[in-house]
């Protein structure tokens, strides 16, 4: 059966101002996984201040080579928060399972790709996440429809670039919107 909607796999969910969940204000979602089954995705935007990559790296006892640099570790959605999940370029892939989101981008949540990333040889491109953003069956359809999100390309500078403030301005200025133009309020003329 072929989807009524179309598949946002690889696409950006922009919140709208004011959307009401403040878990997700002002938060930028890199969709993984789209389908009539519901959807997956992981906030790009919003950087784990209380967890360092490695911090993370000692508690699964993984010795980093010497002097690699400190990833920045981002709260990927409110789902198992104590999971992690790598989205990175495809120029990796992993013997235990990569999911292939689109030609540029996919993502791993085995504990090989950080081993990899230890020891720097990793993806060229990755951001990791604790936990994930989740939707139902036509849970993210009802969202979009009420305009608690838009839906953008995704911008290898958005999802992987290291101004997580600038994120969400930048995604909308992507779509030519200028993030000020927006109100958190509707009105009538």
């Amino acid at each position: 059966m072929k989807a009524l909607n179309p598949d946002l796999s690889g696409k950006l969910l922009i919140a709208m101002p004011g959307m009401g969940d403040p878990r997700f204000d002002h938060a930028v979602i890199f969709i993984c996984a789209h389908s009539d089954e519901g959807a997956m995705g992981l906030i790009v935007n919003k950087p784990a201040t209380e967890v360092r990559f490695s911090d993370l790296l000692e508690q699964l006892e993984i010795t980093p080579d010497p002097g690699l640099r400190d990833i920045r570790v981002h709260l990927g959605g409110p789902v198992e928060e104590s999971r992690g999940f790598v989205l990175h370029t495809t120029d990796y892939t992993s013997d235990q399972g990569t999911l292939q989101v689109d030609e540029g981008t996919a993502m791993t949540a085995t504990l090989d790709v950080l081993e990899e990333i230890a020891h720097g040889r990793g993806p060229k491109s990755s951001l990791l996440a604790l936990g994930y953003a989740g939707w139902g069956p036509g849970q993210l359809e009802s969202e979009l429809a009420q305009n608690g999100w838009l839906i953008g390309e995704a911008q290898h500078a958005v999802v992987f670039g290291r101004a997580n403030e600038h994120k969400w301005a930048a995604a909308l200025k992507g779509l030519g919107i200028d993030p000020l133009s927006l109100s958190p309020t509707s009105g009538t003329a």
